[in-house]
């Protein structure tokens, strides 16, 4: 089998299995005990809550643990919008973020009165930071823009945000889970920031938040005082503690896998291009990351596609989501302009670490007669 499914999810670092398993088996004592075992599980999570936080360049109170991308990324909009309610009512994201962000803003409009600003993207994938200036209200309270999509791997201006919302007296957040461990994150930019473990090859069902000291945060949970009375439940002692391995083993490979797999994605367009020359990639040539190729094949079906890729032993992923069976546009595909049919009929191969030479020479070997399968079935 050949992965090239990385931004979907990442295999398991060996390093955090191991610090992971005296958790399964021996030390498995409730970290809200006083007794011993709960001692010592309590001591775990502090351990790692302060060695992400050196990682990160933050204080150890302001990281949240959380359950996956999707909380860390849900308890900053929903949490960070109602905690402000009393000073505006009006957020601004992008038309192109994951749908953990888009979901909270769209309930916030429909159900509790916010007025969301969805600010389009141009060609590339990018907001333009002027537009979001002009967006900005009195009543604005939250921006919230990806560091990175995670469909076409397109880098937003994060920098120029920041100063912009800084500025303005606006809070910024940011949905950085396809970009830790791939990019360098400056947290002095950002007042929350979100993370998830398996990204970079920690374990699954495991995330957090980092939110600025001396930030208000309205909980969406309600039980326990656990992680300072900001997300109640007892923690997942193991999967912390290997979420923390994890990102201590990414981030000092970072650069070097960053132009490893840069080259390793450019012989794959190169070798996609010779076999199918109408192949159009979505992109931005100078703000991508190294690891994500997204292309749409004119006049081919993306379900197609990554079946016969899947029976040729490839694993990749579809630039459309699957929806109750019917394969749906990508709306981040269609924010930048990409017509419909061309949306359906794309793939994203994302590389990673266990991606090597041999994988790609192999993938671009079996693509002409899946292209030539496909063409006949549609001729």
């Amino acid at each position: 089998m050949i992965y090239l499914d990385y931004n979907a999810t990442t295999p398991l670092a060996p390093e955090a299995w191991a610090s992971m398993r005296p958790y399964f088996e021996q030390h498995f004592g409730n970290p809200s005990s006083i007794h011993a075992a709960g001692r010592e599980t309590r001591a775990a999570i502090d351990e790692a809550r302060d060695r992400l936080a050196r990682l990160l360049g933050a204080k150890p109170h302001e990281i949240i643990f959380t359950g996956g991308g999707t909380e860390s990324d849900n308890l900053a909009v929903l949490g960070l919008a109602r905690a402000r309610a009393g000073k505006g009512r009006h957020v601004i994201t992008c038309a192109t973020e994951h749908h953990a962000v888009l979901h909270a803003c769209e309930h916030l409009q429909k159900k509790e009165g916010f007025r969301v600003t969805w600010l389009p993207v141009d060609a590339h994938g990018r907001v333009d930071v002027e537009q979001l200036a002009d967006a900005i209200t009195p009543e604005t309270t939250l921006v919230s823009i990806m560091t990175a999509n995670n469909e076409t791997g397109t880098m937003q201006p994060v920098s120029e945000i920041s100063a912009l919302c800084r500025a303005r007296g606006v809070l910024f957040h940011s949905d950085a889970i396809q970009a830790f461990g791939k990019e360098p994150l400056d947290l002095r930019e950002f007042d929350a920031l979100s993370l998830a473990a398996h990204k970079f090859h920690g374990p699954k069902g495991v995330g957090l938040l980092y939110l600025r000291a001396g930030l208000d945060l309205e909980r969406l949970q309600h039980g326990g005082s656990h992680e300072n009375e900001r997300r109640p439940g007892t923690e997942n002692v193991a999967a912390i503690v290997g979420m923390a391995r994890a990102a201590e083993v990414a981030l000092p490979t970072m650069d070097a896998e960053r132009g490893r797999q840069a080259a390793l994605r450019d012989e794959l367009w190169r070798g996609i291009q010779a076999a199918f020359p109408a192949a159009v990639r979505n992109w931005h040539p100078d703000h991508t990351l190294a690891n994500t190729l997204n292309i749409s094949f004119p006049g081919l079906e993306g379900e197609g596609l990554l079946m016969n890729l899947d029976l040729a032993g490839i694993c990749a992923s579809s630039g459309s989501a699957c929806l109750v069976g019917s394969i749906q546009p990508s709306h981040v595909l269609l924010a930048m302009g990409v017509e419909p049919a061309l949306a359906a009929a794309t793939v994203r191969f994302s590389l990673g670490k266990q991606t090597f030479p041999a994988d790609i020479e192999t993938t671009i070997q079996r693509l002409p007669e899946i292209f030539a399968r496909l063409a006949a079935a549609h001729a």
